[in-house]
């Protein structure tokens, strides 16, 4: 199965040989989303079968009510709270007397998953705050395996300014290799690259139709793989990408109300969660609100509902319209329009930002940052304040490779809601034709238990 981020029933058309031939010779159709429609909820979903109500990844990072802070792209498989399909599998084909096996690639939740073989992207961090790319996998020798054939995995391209064609090509020969050497039962591939340049850019924007010719190169190796051994071939995607012309700043607006509060300090403004009356994790189109007192949240419900921006502000009966009613979700869940995207910034004055605003820092900033797409255009000589960093590294000298820049209405492309069309969210390909393809997200996993001969 191929999960090819930010691909669209729309994109299917003959310049993309692998994908158009697989999808003549098989089945091709929307895939039901899920709200919100991002990374880590999606995957959840249809590892699962569940909503997020259920499996409680109601994004990729919510706010700890319990540390009082916001975490995002956490890797524990045990984070998911309902069965996954490699668990159930592996069950029952223990009953039956029989084995199954799974490969996990690039997929989310890959630390402690039940599977045979899995990678996925994990840097070491040093004790000086240093970093140094690299990737986990289990077992031990597979990721040094993979690292000797195929060289290193090009970790700057899987996200940041230089995001690009050569992590989903990395991914993509370490999936055939996978595939010829170990047959897995099941084996779950990720080819992240698309979806960079459509939120970059657009969707409408002319580079995507290059980038659709890679990804559809990529999935050919993958295709021709699994044909060469004689596996079923499936495609999903997680959502769909729409254009949006401009950024909600909703932190910024629940300073200015006196909801939010920071702590001034010697790297900048950081946000006091303990002290905050309410603060916004954002995720693309939604924004999970968490509110001290939640006696507080219908009068602030009733202020979010008029701003710019925003369409819908879900209190927990709301939310159960999405299955989105959990524990881990905002008290209040803030919908964008359609032409609108939630962006994390809390300071006033750009001087007072924090200094991991400058940079890429998936895991530091209270929420999801496209703006790591881009170097700033600001800087006249980037290239060069990258080489002047890396030399202060060289040296031994801390060092912030600072060229992100804050200003969020550079972001083109945005995702997470429903779309109205159809054609524009989700997809689902198969070459099995005999079976009846999954409509919804939440179809995937029982599916896929029917393909692998596990099903009911």
């Amino acid at each position: 199965m191929l999960n090819v981020v930010g691909l669209t029933p729309r994109h299917i058309g003959p310049d993309l040989r692998n994908l158009a031939s697989l999808a003549r010779g098989g089945i091709l159709g929307p895939l039901g989303g899920v709200v919100p429609g991002v990374t880590c909820t999606a995957q959840a979903t249809m590892l699962t079968g569940m909503m997020p109500a259920q499996h409680g990844i109601v994004g990729n990072g919510w706010y700890w009510r319990e540390s009082g802070e916001v975490r995002f792209w956490l890797q524990s498989n045990r984070l998911i709270e309902a069965e996954t399909i490699y668990a159930r599998a592996r069950q029952l084909a223990a009953q039956r007397g029989e084995q199954f096996t799974c490969a996990k690639l690039f997929w989310w939740f890959n630390q402690g998953a039940p599977v045979d073989w899995s990678v996925t992207p994990k840097p070491h961090y040093g004790a000086d705050g240093s970093k140094v790319f690299g990737i986990l996998g289990t077992p031990d020798d597979l990721a040094p395996s993979l690292e000797r054939e195929l060289g290193p995995f090009p970790f700057h391209t899987f996200w940041g300014p230089r995001a690009g064609l050569p992590c989903s090509d990395w991914i993509a020969r370490a999936a055939a290799w996978v595939l010829q050497r170990h047959r897995p039962t099941l084996t779950l591939v990720y080819l992240p690259h698309l979806d960079y340049d459509l939120q970059r850019f657009g969707p409408d924007a002319p580079v995507v139709a290059h980038r659709l010719r890679e990804v559809d190169h990529a999935a050919g190796v993958v295709i021709e793989a699994a044909r060469e051994i004689g596996a079923r071939v499936a495609l999903v995607s997680e959502y769909g990408i729409v254009p949006v012309r401009r950024p909600v700043l909703i932190n910024r607006l629940l300073r200015q109300r006196g909801w939010l509060s920071v702590r001034p300090g010697p790297f900048g403004e950081m946000l006091d969660t303990f002290n905050s009356r309410a603060l916004a994790v954002v995720d693309h189109q939604i924004a999970h609100i968490y509110v001290r007192d939640p006696a507080d949240a219908p009068a602030l419900a009733e202020q979010l509902r008029s701003v710019d921006g925003i369409d819908r502000v879900l209190d927990r009966t709301g939310q159960r319209e999405f299955g989105l009613e959990h524990s881990r979700s905002g008290d209040l869940v803030a919908l964008a329009e359609t032409d609108a995207w939630f962006a994390y910034p809390y300071w006033l004055d750009d001087s007072a930002a924090p200094d991991f605003a400058r940079t890429v820092d998936i895991h530091r900033k209270p929420g999801y940052d496209p703006c790591e797409l881009f170097v700033d255009p600001a800087i006249t000589f980037p290239m060069l304040r990258v080489g002047r960093r890396l030399m202060q590294k060289m040296l031994g000298f801390r060092y912030l490779i600072d060229v992100i820049p804050l200003d969020a209405s550079l972001v083109r492309g945005s995702h997470g809601l429903i779309p109205a069309d159809p054609r524009d969210g989700p997809v689902f390909i198969s070459d099995a034709t005999t079976l009846a393809p999954p409509t919804e997200m939440t179809g995937v996993k029982d599916w896929l238990l029917t393909v692998v001969g596990l099903g009911s």
